[in-house]
């Protein structure tokens, strides 16, 4: 492939880490993936020939090591922290939100609902919250004080809450473009105790750019 041909640092940095999925693969390290699978599963759509292409060019670059657990950022990984985040607040104020007439996939929603469990806030004995967006085959997500997991089957908890609905009514909650009440006047449903229903949202921190106003 051929370079911009430039002196310029951004340039040189473009051709680094610009092309396509790069950044989202430092993203999902930054998250605190470490596996192949479980990088990929934040990245849905990246085939496993490109996720380990870019994980080979990472590591050429000195981003990325390769440990006996998977892979981890190095030093200069992590120094792409402040571009991921300028990036996501940039995208936050600027960008359109509007989920329903984006192409959503349901997998790196309910990824990050799992990374950003609050244990603190979760009743004392483990639950199963069963997840039924409509077309998507039913998740599972398991809220512990010492375990959450995302699960295709129930692992053998209490099933007391079912969420449904459409995907774009959960995003539009989860990125910060609507309140959990404006999400369920869009469909999105929450079955169970009302003491359970009621206390759902205070469960999550959100998505971490949900703060971010639009412009």
């Amino acid at each position: 492939m051929a370079g911009h041909g430039q002196f310029c640092a951004v340039a040189r940095a473009h051709e680094a880490v610009g092309g396509r999925w790069t950044l989202l693969v430092v993203r999902e390290l930054l998250s605190g993936a470490r596996r192949f699978n479980d990088i990929r599963r934040g990245i849905p759509r990246i085939s496993r020939t490109m996720l380990a292409e870019r994980l080979e060019a990472l590591q050429a670059l000195g981003c990325v090591a390769r440990q006996a657990d998977g892979y981890a950022l190095t030093g200069s990984g992590l120094e792409l922290a402040p571009v991921i985040a300028a990036l996501g607040q940039w995208g936050q104020r600027r960008l359109v939100r509007d989920t329903q007439a984006e192409d959503l996939d349901l997998e790196p929603v309910l990824i990050d609902m799992q990374r950003r469990v609050r244990p603190e806030a979760l009743p004392p004995q483990p639950l199963v919250l069963r997840l039924d967006l409509a077309g998507h085959p039913p998740r599972f997500l398991l809220l512990g004080a010492r375990e959450v997991a995302l699960c295709r089957r129930n692992p053998g908890f209490p099933e007391p809450l079912r969420l449904h609905g459409p995907l774009p009514a959960l995003a539009a909650w989860w990125r910060g473009d609507t309140s959990f009440a404006a999400a369920q006047r869009m469909g999105l449903a929450l079955e169970g105790p009302r003491g359970l229903v009621r206390a759902f949202p205070g469960w999550f921190a959100r998505y971490a750019f949900a703060e971010v106003a639009p412009a």
